[in-house]
């Protein structure tokens, strides 16, 4: 395993949808064993769907404004906060601003990390957004 030096902005990034685009960094692809990162920019006024994974989750509002929905309460988050997201929590991001994005740095604790929508219950592999 050798060690890497990523630059997002040299990473092709991944359109997730709905306003959502993601930008891979840490990845088994490179040798990661242990979690996944990356970067994921919302447009203003951008939800993502409640969702859940089967692993600990940690992000932080790299800047932008943010909501955080979970377990009923809703947080706001300024740039630098960060959370902890146990597995199987259904939760969502949302960028509170309709005229500026929002960025994030996601973190999972497993290579094999999933994303389940809670309404349809599909489960699918986090790495699936980086192939569309």
């Amino acid at each position: 395993m050798k060690h890497a030096v990523l630059r997002p902005d040299e990473i092709k990034s991944h359109d997730r949808g709905g306003g959502a685009r993601t930008t891979p960094l840490v990845l088994p692809s490179m040798g990661a064993s242990t979690f996944i990162n990356g970067i994921t920019e919302f447009a203003p006024s951008t939800a993502i769907p409640f969702h859940s994974h089967n692993c600990e989750e940690s992000v932080m509002l790299l800047s932008g404004h943010a909501f955080l929905d979970i377990d009923g309460e809703v947080h706001e988050l300024k740039p630098y906060d960060t959370t902890f997201i146990p597995p199987n929590v259904s939760h969502r991001f949302r960028n509170r601003s309709d005229s500026e994005p929002m960025k994030i740095l996601w973190t999972y604790a497993s290579v094999s990390a999933t994303r389940t929508l809670t309404d349809t219950g599909e489960t699918r592999p986090i790495t699936a957004e980086h192939n569309k």
